[in-house]
């Protein structure tokens, strides 16, 4: 590798503070980095036990949900859907995870506007079936766990690319600043070394002259 630098003592005290700074940022960065990888790692699992609870949740709704569409005329099963009796506001906030800022979501349910309290069923139980019913409660209840599972999804999405730029700052501190500094120090302290027995060499042929002429 090509140095170019002017090897003074000036110098070589400033690349010394420069290589002990790059150190100390690629040992917080290194700590930083095994950290993320330890929240990473707890999210996914999280994401797996969530993922598949809410799988199989979702799949026996969905069944009696096909069950209700083969039993019920489609007339009717439009119509028992059509209006919902609750609303979601869905307010998104920022929590902070190893200064990644990862989404938290809260919601609050409002209900119907007919000043009683709505059931989750939109529909009455004269034309509708059990399975329906099934359905829909099921449904209603996964969907708090439905939010949880999107939180932990964007914070393993966020997590993972930070992880990336920690991993990629790591390696250039490691492999391409470091060395150089410190093949810098080198150089320069060499240098120097040479400069003075260039000197001492030349203060000894002084002496030798100058006793000479004695």
């Amino acid at each position: 590798m090509e140095v170019r630098v002017n090897p003074t003592r000036m110098e070589l005290n400033r690349l010394k503070k420069r290589l002990k700074m790059a150190e100390r940022g690629h040992k917080l960065l290194k700590d930083k980095r095994d950290e993320l990888i330890r929240q990473f790692l707890i999210l996914v699992r999280k994401n797996k036990e969530l993922r598949e609870e809410i799988e199989k949740e979702l799949s026996g709704a969905f069944a009696q949900f096909l069950l209700a569409r083969a039993v019920m005329p489609s007339v009717i099963l439009e119509e028992a859907l059509m209006y919902p009796t609750k609303k979601l506001c869905l307010e998104i906030h920022k929590q902070n995870i190893m200064s990644v800022y990862a989404p938290k979501f809260t919601w609050v349910e409002e209900e119907s506007t007919q000043g009683e309290e709505s059931s989750i069923y939109p529909y009455g139980f004269v034309e509708t079936t059990a399975e329906l019913d099934s359905s829909i409660e099921t449904l209603s209840a996964v969907l708090s766990r439905l939010m949880e599972l999107a939180e932990v999804e964007k914070a393993v999405q966020l997590l993972a690319e930070e992880i990336e730029k920690t991993r990629r700052r790591v390696n250039a501190l490691e492999y391409v600043l470091i060395p150089k500094l410190a093949e810098t120090l080198k150089y320069i302290s060499m240098k120097l070394d040479e400069n003075e027995r260039g000197a001492l060499t030349r203060l000894m042929k002084i002496k030798d002259v100058v006793r000479a002429k004695m």
